[in-house]
């Protein structure tokens, strides 16, 4: 063999190479964006179940414990009323500690979105 068909062979096994790298982690990456996206979607389908679920919970024994009180003070107003000052200094509550609500929540999608990248990068 020349010298001139091995340099063009060399380029040609580099140049499907690279081809082959290329496609590979082309499909790698649509791989982690699927699972990233589907965890999100799990995550957020999972949350909003357990939302919905512990809402009607909470509405539930809401409405029972305002009955239990407007029985015992012989009085609706009062009995509904206290239900209302507790989710008046619920709410208060939250808002006070939003900021930090925020950044946990925040913290936690971040957190779940780049968890496998540290894995790979660990593993590398």
């Amino acid at each position: 063999m020349s010298m001139v068909t091995e340099k063009q062979s060399f380029f040609e096994d580099t140049q499907d190479l690279l081809e082959s790298y290329a496609a590979n982690r082309l499909r790698l990456l649509k791989l982690q964006t699927a699972e990233k996206s589907s965890r999100v979607v799990t995550l957020i389908f999972t949350g909003l179940v357990i939302g919905l679920l512990s809402f009607f919970i909470f509405l539930f024994i809401s409405i029972m414990v305002a009955l239990y009180f407007s029985e015992k003070w012989h009085s609706p107003f009062y009995g509904f009323g206290v239900v209302v000052l507790f989710y008046i200094l619920l709410l208060v509550t939250i808002l006070v500690m939003r900021g930090a609500l925020d950044k946990y929540i925040f913290s936690k999608v971040i957190n779940i979105l780049f968890e496998s990248n540290a894995d790979d990068d660990e593993k590398q």
